[in-house]
């Protein structure tokens, strides 16, 4: 069973919170569902490397809103992890269990409910922020972009229907991969994961490589040991394409030039 996590402080992540719990039932801290539990925590998601300490589940969802400096308004999922210095949650080069075949039903879900949202992206993120420790799958599902989305309780109801529907379903598993280079968002990583197989675990974008090297990408092999992929940003390696690809040579993974 999975738990649903939201920051009591985190507009879009309670309305959403708020809007599931009306069906679960409270016992102590823990609202119980058929198909999921949920709480409500006093403390930033980012910094919620404590959970395992405290809950004991199958996996981690965590409800938030996403802010970007560009306002474009967006429906976003990732993975979590940090490559270099942990600014925002978690350890230092340090990435979390991804939720791969979650995310990936998730956002095919979005993507089939896209006229609810159409003035919305519907895009991953590549990995980024805590927590990091957490030896579960994680993922954190967010609405986006600005103060008006995160407390339009319309559009955190319609989103937070979508998250129980597909919580409340069994969910399909894909061959999975292991992302490399490109953009923040990367069209075609989102591209891949909703209209090809793959369902995606880390995605190291393309200004995160520079801090690649071989401990941190074992840790990576690691804590994505069920990927048989690698996807490649062919064109969004830059310098480092010859490093990754001496990385991956080393390993069984089929690497697959996009």
């Amino acid at each position: 069973m999975e738990l649903l996590i939201a920051y009591l402080d985190d507009p879009a992540g309670h309305n959403m919170a708020k809007f599931l719990s009306q069906e679960m039932t409270l016992d102590g801290d823990i609202f119980r569902g058929k198909y999921y539990d949920l709480i409500i925590i006093p403390t930033p998601a980012i910094f919620a490397d404590w959970i395992e300490e405290k809950f004991d589940y199958d996996g981690f969802v965590f409800l938030s809103k996403h802010a970007a400096a560009s306002g474009v308004l967006a429906l976003t999922c990732h993975n979590t992890g940090n490559f270099s210095e942990a600014k925002f949650g978690g350890n230092d080069r340090q990435v979390a269990v991804p939720h791969a075949f979650l995310q990936k039903t998730y956002l095919q879900t979005l993507k089939k409910h896209q006229s609810q949202f159409s003035q919305f992206q519907i895009t991953i993120e590549a990995t980024h922020h805590g927590p990091t420790a957490l030896t579960k799958p994680s993922i954190f599902i967010e609405i986006g972009t600005t103060e008006q989305q995160w407390t339009d309780t319309s559009l955190c109801n319609s989103v937070a229907t979508l998250v129980h529907q597909v919580l409340s379903n069994p969910i399909p598993e894909s061959p999975m991969a292991i992302c490399f280079g490109g953009t923040h968002y990367s069209s075609k990583f989102t591209y891949e994961l909703l209209e090809g197989k793959y369902a995606l675990g880390t995605v190291i974008p393309k200004h995160a490589l520079d801090n690649l090297d071989e401990e941190l990408f074992s840790h990576i092999m690691k804590q994505n040991n069920t990927a048989k992929f690698a996807l490649l940003d062919w064109n969004g390696l830059g310098k480092n394409k010859q490093k990754i690809l001496n990385f991956l040579n080393s390993t069984s993974l089929e690497i697959v030039k996009l």
